[in-house]
C-alpha cells in the first residue's frame, strides 16, 4: 500500500504533550489508511500511550527519539540556539528534508514561528509568514482570517502578501471557490477609515486582481460575505482571543441558566438535543490548528492546551492541507500576482 501523506510530529509540545498527542494519532491513523506518522520526542514516554494501537497502526508509526523540547517559558533564542535537537526542531527538518510532507506542533507559537521560519524558510516573493485559521459563519460555511498573531507591525505590502496567501488556500482546500472574496478587517466599512497603514493596504488590495470587496468590521468574521478576512497579527490575534473568550462565557452562561432551578434544569432537558447541536457548531475544538502561511513547508499549530479531540482535528487540517497541495498552490499564486502587479506598474510608467 502506498503512503499518500506523512505527519511530522512533535509529541512532547503543549500542556499535556504525548497524553494527548498519542491517542489524537490513533485516531487519524484509524481514518486515513494512507497516512504515516512520524512522532518526536522522548520514546519512553511516548510509548506509555500506544497499548491500543493495533499492529496495523503500529506500522504506520514511527518514532524519533529526542530528549529535548521546547517549553511554553523557552525564549525563541533558546529555542533556536540551544535546542537544536527538539522534538519541535527535528519535526521541522523532516519537512525540510522532504521525509514528511507536513508538521504539526502544540508547541510555543513564538518559538515554532521562528524555528519554522529559521528552518524552511519563506517562499520567494513573501517576506513574513502569516498564521492563518479557518472560523466558522453562521451559514455553515468557513472564512479564513490571517495574520492572528505572527506580525505584530505589518506594512501595507505584508498586508497585501497575507491576502494572496489567504485566497490561494481557500482555492487549494475549496476548488469550488473560484475567485474567493477578500475583506481587510478595520474599524468600520467606509474607504476613509482606519489608519495610515490599513488606509494604504486598502488601495494596494483595490489595485491587485483579488477579488477585494473593500473593509469589513468584526462582526463581519461570522457572516459569511467573505472567504478571506486580512488583518495586522496584533489586530488579528486580539479578535481570535476575544472571539474564544466570547464563545466561553456564552457556554458558561447557558450552563448556569439552566442550573438555576428545578424547572430550568427540566427545561434544559427537553432542550438538551438543540444544545447539543449548538454546542458541536460552535465546539473550538473543532476549528483547532492554525496554518503557517509563506514557508516552504506545511506547518500547523495547535492549541497547547487542547485535549486529543482538538489535536486530532489539527491532525486533519494538516492531513488535508498537504494533500491539497497548498505549497504548491500558494508559490503560484504569489508569483502570478506580484508578475501582475510588476506588469501594471511598468504600464504606468
Amino acid at each position: 500500500m502506498t503512503v499518500a501523506i506523512r505527519l511530522a510530529v512533535d509529541a512532547m509540545g503543549g500542556d499535556f504533550g504525548p497524553r494527548v498527542v498519542v491517542p489524537a494519532v490513533h485516531d487519524i491513523l484509524l481514518r486515513h489508511p494512507q497516512l504515516e506518522v512520524q512522532l518526536y520526542g522522548d520514546q519512553a514516554e511516548i510509548k506509555k500511550y500506544l497499548t491500543n494501537f493495533s499492529d496495523d497502526l503500529t506500522s504506520r508509526l514511527h518514532i524519533h527519539h529526542s530528549l529535548e523540547s521546547i517549553t511554553m517559558a523557552d525564549s525563541i533564542s533558546v529555542a533556536l540556539r540551544q535546542k537544536k535537537q527538539s522534538s519541535m526542531r527535528l519535526a521541522l527538518e523532516a519537512v525540510k528534508h522532504k521525509q514528511a510532507d507536513a508538521c504539526v506542533s502544540a508547541g510555543n507559537t513564538g518559538a515554532l514561528m521562528a524555528t519554522a521560519k529559521f528552518v524552511l524558510k519563506t517562499i520567494d516573493g513573501i517576506e513574513r509568514p502569516a498564521i492563518a485559521k479557518f472560523l466558522p459563519t453562521s451559514d455553515g460555511g468557513l472564512t479564513c482570517v490571517l495574520d492572528l498573531g505572527a506580525n505584530i507591525d505589518s506594512t501595507p505590502e505584508h498586508l497585501l502578501q497575507f491576502a494572496i496567501m489567504g485566497s490561494q488556500l481557500v482555492q487549494a482546500v475549496n476548488p469550488q471557490v473560484k475567485s474567493p472574496r477578500v475583506g481587510l478587517l478595520n474599524i468600520g466599512s467606509e474607504e476613509i477609515k482606519g489608519n495610515s497603514t490599513v488606509k494604504e493596504a486598502y488601495q494596494h488590495l483595490q489595485n491587485s486582481q483579488l477579488n477585494f470587496i473593500g473593509n469589513v468590521e468584526g462582526d463581519d468574521i461570522f457572516s459569511g460575505e467573505v472567504e478571506v478576512i486580512v488583518a495586522d497579527g496584533f489586530v488579528g490575534n486580539v479578535a481570535l482571543k476575544t472571539i474564544e473568550g466570547t464563545v466561553k462565557m456564552m457556554g458558561q452562561i447557558i450552563k448556569n441558566e439552566f442550573n438555576s432551578s428545578a424547572l430550568t434544569k427540566a427545561q434544559g432537558l427537553i432542550a438538551k438535543p438543540v444544545l447539543a447541536q449548538v454546542k458541536k457548531r460552535i465546539d473550538p475544538r473543532r476549528f483547532n490548528g492554525a496554518i503557517f502561511l509563506g514557508l516552504r513547508g506545511v506547518v500547523v499549530k495547535s492549541h497547547g492546551g487542547t485535549d486529543a479531540v482538538g489535536f486530532n482535528y489539527a491532525l486533519q487540517e494538516a492531513y488535508h492541507e498537504a494533500k491539497a497541495d497548498i505549497l504548491t498552490s500558494i508559490q503560484r499564486g504569489v508569483c502570478a500576482h506580484l508578475a501582475a502587479a510588476e506588469a501594471e506598474h511598468n504600464a504606468s510608467k
